[in-house]
């Protein structure tokens, strides 16, 4: 004796949950056709069909791009500048503060 989902609504709901509203309304039809279809369409068949149908109706988000570049490239430091000299007040005395603490370089 096959046995049957009661009510198909919160199945769909959550899997439907991560789409567009415009992704969910084809989804939703979808669905429907598919459990209407199915002949024994328990929770268990009713969730794997589901699940697959999802998959197809999903369009994941684009990456942002900057998720995985190092972190020191996202520094907001600026980097176009000159390294510190000798010439310069600051280069002198981290030379001396250097040279102060047995650093050679």
């Amino acid at each position: 004796m096959p046995s049957t989902i009661d009510d198909p609504h919160p199945l769909i709901v959550e899997l439907g949950a991560s789409l567009t509203p415009s992704q969910y309304a084809a989804f939703e039809s979808a669905a429907r056709d598919v459990l209407a279809s199915l002949v024994c369409s328990g929770p268990g068949a009713a969730y794997r069909a589901l699940r697959d149908l999802q998959k197809l109706h999903f369009d994941p988000p684009a990456e942002a791009s900057s998720r995985y570049e190092p972190r020191h490239l996202r520094s907001k430091k600026r980097t176009d500048l000159p390294p510190i000299g000798e010439d310069t007040a600051r280069g002198r005395a981290s030379s001396r503060t250097r040279w102060m603490r047995g650093w050679r370089g």
